[in-house]
């Protein structure tokens, strides 16, 4: 009876515990750094360091270091893994960094690590992950409500408003591609009759793995015959799909569209595969992601229109309802007119 009562009195203090780091509020303005400006250090958490996407993000990352003088840097797990990147984060903790960027594999996952940096007084903005708690600003290019709708547009565009389509995300625990495949599948309903989401397979995961899109892109096709268009939102749908559509012979006749890269995507872009994706350039992401790291290291005040030095994300506006998730305008769409002017 004593060894009961002892592990249900453990289980209640560790649970008592693990509160803050799931369930406290902070407030940004006692984040003002006292150290001076030449000794911070700010790294921002990718994903996936290898993929094409955060490559181009580190770019920004450079160029924010290059205009400030500021210590920034980008490190990430050689992999997309949850996992991977919570150590990464772990390590940065313990190198005593002043303010963590994360662009997050699963939000959820990350609560528990990025609540023990924010109680260590270390600055947390996230970007990608609507759904974060543990982060003092999460900033975001563009409404995700509004990003799903534009890809849908595109997408009945193509379809001509008629046929079945499916959905594909990179993760199907990553927030922000579940957002817009959401959003994107409510437009559809409201505006596209016509169009039928694939009751069988409505969400297909991709691990954020070309191959793997290209793979189970061309089973989709072949196991249902009737399937017209796929509804990217990971950066690596285009390319896959577009591969199989292309092998299958299917063009014209199959179709897809999604957040991409012009590089990735411009041979599928040129031959008519795909009329165009949707970006937001992660050069720009990663430049503004900095730039809010060091306005709350500043003690600056963020209010509605606050401006974060890049395209698309100069009047950022607090989505409605929430003092933490910050929206700007900074979608581009690409097409055979432009694919070939962004230089990545």
């Amino acid at each position: 009876m004593k060894r009961t009562v002892f592990l249900v009195v453990s289980v209640l203090l560790v649970c008592i515990l693990a509160v803050p780091l799931f369930a406290q509020t902070y407030d940004p303005m006692k984040f003002k750094s006292s150290k001076p400006q030449s000794a911070w250090k700010i790294a921002l958490v990718p994903k996936d360091s290898t993929n094409a996407w955060f490559v181009r993000m580190e770019v920004g990352v450079k160029e924010f270091a290059k205009a400030t003088g500021i210590n920034v840097f980008q490190k990430g797990p050689p992999k997309t893994d949850a996992a991977m990147q919570a150590q990464v984060i772990e390590d940065l903790i313990a190198q005593g960094v002043d303010a963590i960027c994360v662009v997050p594999v699963d939000p959820s996952a990350l609560e528990p690590v990025l609540g023990e940096a924010l109680s260590k007084g270390i600055v947390v903005i996230d970007h990608e992950g609507a759904s974060q708690q543990n982060c003092l600003y999460d900033i975001e290019a563009f409404s995700n409500e509004g990003l799903g709708q534009t890809i849908m547009k595109e997408l009945a565009k193509m379809m001509g408003g008629k046929g079945v389509y499916t959905t594909m995300v990179g993760n199907v625990t990553n927030a922000s591609h579940n957002e817009w495949a959401d959003a994107g599948v409510a437009y559809q309903k409201a505006h596209y009759p016509g169009m039928t989401l694939l009751a069988a397979e409505p969400r297909v995961e991709i691990m954020d793995n070309l191959d793997t899109a290209y793979q189970r892109a061309k089973e989709l096709f072949k196991k249902y015959p009737n399937l017209k268009g796929v509804l990217g939102t990971s950066s690596l749908s285009v390319p896959g799909t577009g591969r199989a559509i292309e092998e299958l012979g299917l063009q014209g006749k199959a179709f897809v569209t999604a957040v991409g890269l012009p590089n990735e995507c411009a041979p599928f872009i040129k031959d008519g595969t795909v009329d165009g994706v949707l970006l937001w350039d992660p050069r720009d992401a990663g430049y503004a992601q900095l730039a809010m790291a060091v306005a709350v290291l500043k003690g600056e005040k963020v209010a509605n229109g606050i401006s974060l030095k890049a395209p698309g994300w100069t009047s950022m506006k607090f989505k409605p309802g929430s003092t933490q998730v910050l929206q700007g305008q900074g979608w581009i769409t690409i097409n055979k007119a432009n694919v070939d002017t962004f230089g990545f």
